[in-house]
């Protein structure tokens, strides 16, 4: 897989849960941390997605925010 993402995050499929169009990815990346990622129906559907198969959770973004108490 080449990609310009340098965040990518190998885990296991916990769970997919589709809505009307969306779907919801649950992703366990290990060390007790779960990604959620929210695609289309349809990516979902071309990529196969099922419980328990191995996958990256890729995460590409302009802003990361940092909160503190």
């Amino acid at each position: 897989m080449k990609i310009s993402a340098r965040n990518k995050l190998h885990g296991t499929i916990l769970d997919v849960t589709k809505g009307a169009t969306t779907a919801h990815v649950r992703i366990d990346v290990g060390g007790g941390a779960v990604v959620t990622a929210s695609i289309t129906n349809e990516a979902v559907d071309e990529l196969k997605l099922t419980k328990g198969q191995k996958a990256y959770a890729v995460i590409k973004a302009t802003d990361v925010m940092v909160g503190m108490d």
